[in-house]
């Protein structure tokens, strides 16, 4: 792993996992999802990983224009780096889930590196009463899904964002089969360094938020890519803050935001974004952490800069 003098916090504003009933604070519209990213920008994020929703009902959407209805704002109102997704929502196309990332061309976008099984059903299970008809189906559906990222749909993110766009990625490994991907394409030239490997932990069909598999994580990790990555860390749910924390202490980068955890601390819903970005600024303050500015991010992942994205 590159030795980093300054960690980079990472953001995920929204997301596509949580559904609206399950927090009031969730953002869904354009305008909710503009003000939380921002003020998490302000609280010390230096990258926003981006969804889109339906701003009636908060599904997922893949929808450019309602990328382009936040994006704008965003950029007019912090230097933060935008990263956005192109996992998408469960069951989006490829076409679908590439929308929003091929019409902004931004500096950053995700790009899951291997297909697994992704079961969010357990969530279902403990709410009787949902806002919206869609959210229980969504949830269910998931005991029979598969989140596809083949090798030929890796392939196509690579060449139309990368050598398309000049846009870096966060490569999102929920196993440790996934980094061996990414070092396939690094080695055909397809993907250059420094990469941004982001470790996914605590969801079912992935890796559990166990530290030997962290351990284990950047054991691989240095052993395929030297000092050719920087590791980014985020664990789901209950598991966010402390698993974070590790990290960091082991010389990675952190990512909170409410795709990945409702809460703040244990029984305690998180309000905002920028809460969650505060708390884990505060840690990595008194441990004398220091963290990256987004132009500091800008410089250690080799970024094209936000004068050459697409909003």
């Amino acid at each position: 792993m590159r030795k980093a003098s300054k960690v980079i916090i990472s953001c995920a504003v929204t997301g596509s996992i949580h559904t609206p009933t399950m927090s009031p604070y969730l953002p869904i519209t354009p305008n909710e999802i503009a003000e939380q990213a921002i003020a998490a920008a302000e609280a010390g994020a230096a990258i926003l990983h981006l969804h889109a929703r339906d701003p009636e009902t908060g599904k997922p959407t893949p929808s450019a224009k309602v990328f382009m209805d936040f994006l704008p704002r965003i950029k007019q109102s912090t230097d933060a780096v935008v990263n956005i997704t192109t996992g998408g929502g469960l069951g989006m196309t490829m076409e679908q889930r590439l929308e929003g990332a091929v019409r902004a061309k931004p500096e950053v976008a995700s790009l899951n590196m291997g297909s697994l099984n992704f079961n969010i059903s357990g969530a279902a299970e403990k709410i009787k009463d949902f806002k919206f008809p869609w959210e229980k189906p969504y949830l269910e559906s998931t005991k029979d899904f598969i989140l596809s990222n083949t090798f030929a749909q890796i392939e196509r993110v690579m060449l139309e964002l990368g050598e398309g766009a000049g846009s870096k990625f966060e490569f999102e490994c929920y196993d440790i089969g996934h980094l061996y991907n990414l070092a396939h394409f690094a080695d055909r030239g397809l993907v250059k360094p420094p990469f941004l490997v982001q470790g996914i932990f605590g969801i079912l069909g992935g890796l559990g938020a166990d530290l030997e598999n962290l351990h284990h994580m950047r054991l691989i990790a240095d052993k395929l890519f030297g000092e050719d990555y920087y590791l980014s860390v985020l664990a789901a749910g209950r598991h966010q803050m402390n698993f974070v924390t590790q990290s960091a202490l082991m010389g990675g980068s952190v990512r909170v935001g409410l795709e990945d955890s409702l809460y703040l601390g244990k029984g305690q819903m998180a309000k905002s974004n920028a809460e969650q970005v505060t708390k884990i600024r505060r840690i990595l303050t008194d441990l004398s952490i220091d963290i990256a500015t987004p132009d500091e991010a800008r410089q250690m992942l080799g970024l094209k800069g936000a004068d050459k994205v697409a909003f």
